[in-house]
């Protein structure tokens, strides 16, 4: 990318709103993100989430408000702000006729960049897939494909990069991965805007949350900062359970593969997923 740095917020948002006929999606969203941190876009289905990514990529216009990305306006400056930008939708967009590798020297050479396979091989090993580089991607698990998916979309290294719902179908273990390597993504500089409805995916990641409800956000702050809204519980005796999790991992290991690097690719059931969807009633 050849996009001249800024200062300021990677991402400042100001009053957006967009309806479709009768139907208001925002009513007048606001939020900024830090460069470098990871900023959590939470909602349930149908809250907005994806509409303001959209706006935000230039692949939707407003009905009012504005929006700038790495400090470009989005409406107005268009061109700069896809050069400044990456985005990786809900299902991972790879060919699975080709290699992992293939994959990556395929989008490297789309964008005329120098040297295809030393990049693809230097992001083969950020995301711990040069074990797995040769083989077709139609034997990759969800959570392999869904991290060979941000992969190809860091390559030209876009300063800000959008991720919309990047663990939806993945199994317990596969969302621990590509929590992990967007994890690395913030630690390396990038800013991260991540939208989700899983609780638990926004508490692991986010540096800030922001919650998107009916068209508006309704609160913004860090963890520690939302917690505090809600006032401790009084108990006397506590006994911990261990969680779902616990039990998981406990039981197959962290590796989650049979010692070959093939693993199971058949059982992600984002119905084991804690959503927002799935916890309203308990709100």
């Amino acid at each position: 990318m050849t996009t001249q740095a800024v200062s300021g917020p990677a991402i400042r948002v100001q009053g957006l709103e967009k309806s479709y006929k009768q139907l208001h999606v925002l009513r007048g969203v606001d939020f900024e993100v830090t460069r470098g941190s990871i900023f959590a876009l939470l909602g349930s289905n149908g809250a907005g989430k994806t509409t303001v990514v959209r706006i935000l990529s230039t692949l939707l216009k407003s009905d009012a408000g504005t929006a700038s990305v790495h400090g470009f306006d989005v409406a107005t400056q268009a061109p700069q702000v896809r050069q400044s930008i990456s985005l990786t939708g809900q299902f991972a967009a790879v060919d699975e006729i080709l290699t992992g590798r293939e994959n990556l020297v395929l989008v490297a050479r789309l964008r005329h960049l120098k040297e295809p396979r030393a990049i693809a091989d230097d992001l083969l090993d950020r995301f711990s897939l040069t074990d797995a580089a040769a083989r077709k991607v139609s034997t990759y698990s969800g959570g392999m494909r869904r991290r060979l998916d941000i992969a190809m979309s860091l390559i030209g290294n876009p300063p800000v990069i959008f991720l919309d719902e990047p663990t939806t179908g993945l199994d317990p273990q596969a969302r621990v991965e590509v929590w992990q390597a967007v994890k690395k993504l913030a630690g390396q500089g990038t800013t991260v805007l991540l939208t989700t409805q899983y609780l638990d995916e926004a508490e692991q990641l986010a540096d800030r949350i922001a919650i998107l409800n009916e068209g508006r956000i309704i609160v913004n702050g860090t963890l520690a900062e939302l917690k505090q809204l809600l006032p401790p519980a009084k108990v006397e005796y506590i006994e911990k359970q261990p969680t779902l999790e616990d039990v998981f991992f406990a039981i197959v290991g962290d590796n989650g593969n049979d010692g070959t690097g093939n693993e199971d690719a058949g059982n992600d059931d984002p119905g084991n997923d804690r959503s927002v969807g799935a916890t309203s009633r308990d709100q």
